[in-house]
């Protein structure tokens, strides 16, 4: 939004994190890009808001403290308070979503993948399947997995503001999340990812493994558990039917040639995002 106006920005978010917890309907992705967005996410943990309390989760740890293992701030919890009470009304995701970017000041088009529910479920090994949260909050990601699975997404529909999106793109870029869990779902939503293919030259993707290694988060040892190579090379063998170009950081300049040889142009630049100004010079290099 540095780089061109906030009115011309799409933002299609992963929504198989989402999690009802102590009866609140709780989009982890989506609060996550509008507090960031906002200027208000908390910068130690990048999730959560800037100034948290934690009243509520102390107060339910004194009954229960095994119902508290997943924070909710005090904030937070009032993002949550008010999607449950419009879901429950009948307001769609979509809807409730633009609501609350409208409530922090947001000009772009935040949208969810799709209105309908999807669970991403882990199956660890020796365990059988687990949550999302399970896996990543509870288990703190050091489980080993051997399959993923997008639990309701064959039913899943995405929201014609979503087509629109990727209909009219001038460029469609995707992010260096998580390929499997984070990029995936959305992928995986029928129609998505056959939209992608159609405009495939249009689409940049930006690797999130840097020099073998993801820079947070699990991403490297899922790629490695499902069989995939945790490089560059690995990912643009997941990227190549759905975008043209790869975006790689400089410290995989070596590589550029390997990306090639699988399907997708490189481009190596820096893509560690310090900061806004660095975001900022890897959107511009995104969008060239």
């Amino acid at each position: 939004m540095r780089v061109v106006p906030p009115e011309d920005v799409v933002a299609v978010v992963n929504t198989g994190d989402d999690t009802t917890m102590h009866g609140l309907r709780i989009c982890p992705d989506l609060d996550t890009v509008t507090y960031t967005l906002a200027g208000a996410v908390n910068p130690e943990t990048g999730w959560g808001l800037v100034g948290e309390t934690w009243q509520a989760m102390e107060s339910l740890r004194a009954y229960d403290e095994s119902r508290a293992w997943f924070n909710l701030g005090d904030r937070d919890i009032g993002t949550h308070l008010f999607r449950t009470g419009r879901l429950a009304e009948g307001a769609s995701l979509t809807e409730v979503t633009q609501q609350i970017a409208a409530r922090w000041g947001l000009r772009l088009r935040l949208l969810p993948m799709t209105d309908d529910e999807v669970a991403t479920r882990f199956t660890v090994a020796g365990e059988g399947e687990i949550g999302f949260q399970d896996y990543f909050v509870g288990r703190h990601h050091e489980v080993a997995v051997t399959s993923v699975r997008f639990a309701g997404i064959e039913a899943a529909v995405p929201g014609d503001e979503v087509h629109d999106a990727l209909r009219s793109a001038d460029r469609i870029v995707i992010s260096p999340s998580n390929p499997i869990v984070s990029i995936g779902p959305v992928l995986a939503v029928p129609g998505i990812r056959e939209a992608m293919a159609k405009r495939r030259d249009d689409v940049v993707a930006i690797s999130p493994i840097i020099a073998g290694a993801a820079l947070k988060g699990p991403a490297d040892r899922l790629l490695v558990e499902l069989g995939h190579e945790a490089s560059v090379v690995g990912v643009a063998r997941l990227y190549a039917d759905v975008a043209a170009t790869l975006v790689v950081d400089s410290a995989d300049a070596s590589l550029a040639d390997d990306v090639e040889a699988a399907g997708m142009r490189c481009v190596v630049a820096p893509t560690i995002m310090h900061g806004p100004a660095e975001a900022a010079a890897l959107a511009t290099v995104s969008l060239a």
